[in-house]
């Protein structure tokens, strides 16, 4: 069980930014966390993670929206959390965490994101959980955010963590 979480970085956008990107992480922790509240510039929600500038997983993913529920298995496409959009209920943020367990291990790369959106119409609310694979073996060295579309707006936040287990 994890004892000890370390802030490594955190980014508050002052302006908009067509991506977000932790670089040069250290083989210093266990496992990785980003946290994030975020929103994006246009009706689009989804937000594309990549590790060492390479953006292709395996993924499994099970949603809900308010209204209605699914799951989908996908290859060889970006894996995603989802954000508060420029359609919904101004001045809110979504929540957002990727866990990425065991970055330094010479095996494939496994990935977790929990994220949840927030507004005041029933039908737009979205939350979902996707559980990713990439068939590398090198180390975790960069994690890179980008909105599906447009940027991310003035204030979003996101935070990176490393965990050290004992």
């Amino acid at each position: 069980m994890a004892n000890t979480y370390t802030l490594i970085a955190s980014n508050t956008l002052s302006s908009s930014a067509s991506s977000v990107t932790f670089s040069s992480i250290a083989a210093t922790y266990t496992d990785l966390i980003i946290k994030a509240s975020a929103r994006c510039s246009t009706t689009d929600h989804g937000v594309n993670v990549s590790f060492n500038g390479a953006a292709t997983y395996d993924r499994i993913n099970i949603y809900g929206n308010g209204s209605s529920a699914g799951s989908d298995v996908v290859a060889d496409l970006l894996v995603y959390g989802g954000m508060n959009n420029s359609s919904y209920t101004a001045n809110t943020f979504s929540n957002f965490e990727m866990y990425a367990p065991n970055y330094t291990s010479s095996s494939y790369k496994s990935m977790s994101i929990d994220t949840t959106t927030e507004n005041n119409a029933t039908a737009n609310n979205f939350t979902a959980m996707v559980a990713g694979l990439r068939s590398v073996t090198s180390a975790i060295t960069s994690i890179t955010l980008t909105p599906e579309t447009g940027s991310f707006v003035q204030y979003s936040t996101f935070y990176l963590y490393g965990i050290k287990n004992s």
